[in-house]
């Protein structure tokens, strides 16, 4: 195996150990941001966050669907929610808290039955098995 010339590597050491100083030498300017509340934060109390989650949850198609199959409109499922004592609300919070929010995550589940199919087929070919797809 060759070696690198003399030249080559004083050149190389030479500008390893300059950029080496130079990032030990310059100083540190990190700090941290200071806190400012946005114009769109409304989450004042833990009812205030219940109230969120549960809104969120109205937003999924599937409970949507279900509540107009009860016969409830969503604008009376919110007015509802709004008349709810605290101990109730955060109750209803903490059971809708698995929930997607919004939309009705079938994409997702698509996308995991898809990954699931390719891992087994890509374990079975590894272990010499053969996959047949017809």
């Amino acid at each position: 195996m060759k070696t690198f010339p003399r030249k080559l590597r004083f050149t190389t050491t030479l500008v390893v150990v300059l950029c080496m100083s130079a990032l030990n030498i310059s100083p540190a300017l990190a700090g941290l941001a200071p806190s400012q509340t946005s114009g769109t934060t409304t989450i004042a109390s833990a009812r205030d966050a219940d109230l969120l989650v549960a809104q969120r949850v109205l937003e999924n198609k599937v409970v949507a669907q279900k509540l107009l199959d009860y016969g409830v409109a969503a604008a009376d499922a919110r007015l509802k929610l709004a008349g709810m004592s605290d101990r109730d609300l955060h109750t209803l919070a903490s059971a809708s808290r698995g929930l997607p929010s919004g939309g009705d995550g079938t994409v997702g589940a698509l996308i995991g039955v898809c990954v699931l199919v390719i891992l087994v087929i890509v374990i079975l070919r590894l272990t010499n098995h053969q996959v047949v797809v017809r």
